[in-house]
């Protein structure tokens, strides 16, 4: 089939790297305008526009895609589909009325769980023993069409979003080339989802990534391996803002693990920081102190009131 794929950030990449070794020929790519990245805020192509241009793919960056030259363009490529992984803007009835398959979503969740923009943080956050990837065609509703196929994958105890979204990127473009070749070959049809079991994963902004040490010991660990890598899991530490890497649970009573810490009251040990919650204390991961790079834990705290054991720790 001719295809027009649609994706912006680097988990697109993997997707489009599987389409392009496909049977099916990458015509152009839709992809989000340059915008500033990185600490220098410089402007940059996206992940998805940097592999398209180095494939010598069109590359179509419209600022909306109800724009005319952009509905234009499509209709003059004339896509039999269009593959969609994380694009990052929604589509109006103009554009997706053009190919003749549609646009086919490969989203991050087993739909109708978690749609929307962040569903593996929210899988992570929610405790999900399992999620997965499903393909759809998209319609007007929020990742509400027909699905053509899922595949699913357990959620590890350490799971980072990250981790968990870099298994999936591999799995699901392997589901979303399978469905491509399933629609030319006539074999597979979309089938409506089942009204029960939908939830909605919106994204996860700064204020959702503070920590509450107040929450029980397994939710402050849900909390920030759900904002890891982005947007960063944070506590407030003597007026500024401190970046938090994933935490290690252990038990009351378990060796090592100081008891009576209120919670946010910091533990430091020769090797290790501690911090109080809810239920039981947290063993500190990396931290990034304001100002400064990310460090583990106990190199951090010894600089805190030289050798003290016990800190009022976190706000």
């Amino acid at each position: 089939m001719r295809l027009v794929f649609a994706g912006t950030p680097v988990v697109a990449v993997t997707a489009l790297r599987a389409v392009l070794a496909s049977r099916h020929a990458v015509e152009a790519v839709v992809t989000r305008p340059d915008a500033p990245a990185g600490r220098g805020r410089h402007v940059e192509p996206s992940p998805v526009s940097a592999l398209a241009r180095a494939e010598g793919i069109e590359v179509l960056t419209p600022q909306r895609p109800r724009e005319l030259w952009f509905l234009d363009r499509l209709r003059e490529i004339a896509p039999d589909c269009c593959p969609v992984t994380a694009y990052g803007a929604l589509l109006p009835q103009a554009a997706l009325d053009i190919p003749r398959h549609g646009w086919v979503n490969l989203h991050f969740s087993v739909l109708p769980a978690w749609r929307g923009a962040a569903p593996v943080p929210h899988a992570i956050l929610h405790g999900d023993d399992i999620t997965g990837a499903t393909t759809f065609r998209i319609v007007a509703e929020l990742d509400a069409g027909p699905v053509f196929g899922t595949v699913t994958e357990p959620v590890r105890q350490a799971d980072t979003a990250g981790d968990l979204l870099a298994r999936l990127a591999v799995s699901g473009s392997e589901l979303l080339v399978a469905t491509l070749d399933g629609i030319e070959d006539g074999m597979l049809r979309a089938v409506p989802q089942p009204a029960e079991g939908v939830s909605f994963a919106p994204k996860l902004a700064p204020a959702d990534a503070r920590v509450d040490w107040k929450l029980p010991a397994h939710l402050i660990d849900r909390v920030i391996r759900a904002c890891t890598p982005g947007p960063g899991a944070w506590t407030e530490f003597e007026g500024g803002r401190m970046k938090l890497w994933p935490v290690t649970l252990a038990g009351p009573g378990a060796d090592g693990v100081p008891g009576g810490l209120a919670p946010g009251e910091l533990r430091i040990q020769r090797d290790a920081v501690y911090a109080g919650t809810g239920s039981h204390p947290v063993r500190l991961g990396d931290v990034q102190p304001p100002g400064k790079r990310q460090m583990p834990a106990a190199d951090w705290a010894r600089g805190l009131r030289a050798g003290a054991a016990t800190h009022p720790g976190f706000g």
